[in-house]
């Protein structure tokens, strides 16, 4: 065992193919059993797509970097559990492109924060989270509320989505636009994170 080992440390083309190999293999034990078991990529029940204002919520919530510091990912801890809700469950999951569960938590974690606040609420938080929490080192987002949503981003969203799996109907998507109108990202990100864990509590 010795040798093989100074062998290797000898010879660095051997130990970059040992440790690929050696990656490789715990690539393949994470990976394969996920692809074999079509329950973990089922949808839970209750479970519906994005409605167009809370899917381009969800996109204005990606480009500002919220997932940075807040995960959307309930471990099952008893600590967590009783801080957030109910641990999370892969089929919450279903039609979430791309994923957003992190590991990073400078915040809370939002996965279940719908309809915990008002609307009212998410507005002033977003707008100077320091009105509402004094000791939050959350950045401000007013221009939200200043900047109005492009209704001709629905269909291309939802069509897109329909093609990696998600059952967008044709009458959604030709409606979408009109969900949108007059309205603007603040709005829309509110929605987003008033949708977030509700499918749990009957949404």
């Amino acid at each position: 065992m010795l040798r093989l080992h100074q062998a290797l440390e000898r010879n660095t083309g051997l130990l970059i193919f040992g440790i690929l190999l050696v990656s490789s293999i715990g690539g393949l034990v994470q990976v394969l059993p996920t692809i074999a078991d079509g329950s973990l990529s089922a949808p839970a029940a209750d479970v519906k797509p994005y409605p167009p204002l809370e899917l381009v919520g969800r996109d204005v919530y990606i480009r500002e970097g919220c997932a940075t510091c807040h995960s959307q990912q309930v471990r099952p801890l008893l600590a967590e559990v009783k801080r957030y809700g109910p641990y999370a469950g892969a089929g919450e999951f279903a039609y979430d492109r791309p994923f957003l569960w992190g590991s990073k938590r400078t915040g809370p974690d939002l996965a279940r924060v719908g309809l915990r606040y008002s609307d009212e609420w998410h507005r002033i938080h977003l707008t100077n989270p320091r009105d509402l929490v004094p000791e939050s080192n959350m950045p401000g987002y007013p221009w939200l509320a200043a900047t109005k949503l492009d209704p001709s981003e629905a269909a291309p969203k939802m069509r897109t989505l329909r093609r990696l799996g998600v059952p967008y109907s044709d009458d959604e998507i030709r409606g979408g636009a009109g969900m949108l109108e007059g309205k603007t990202e603040m709005e829309a990100v509110i929605a987003y994170l008033q949708g977030l864990g509700t499918v749990l509590r009957g949404r």
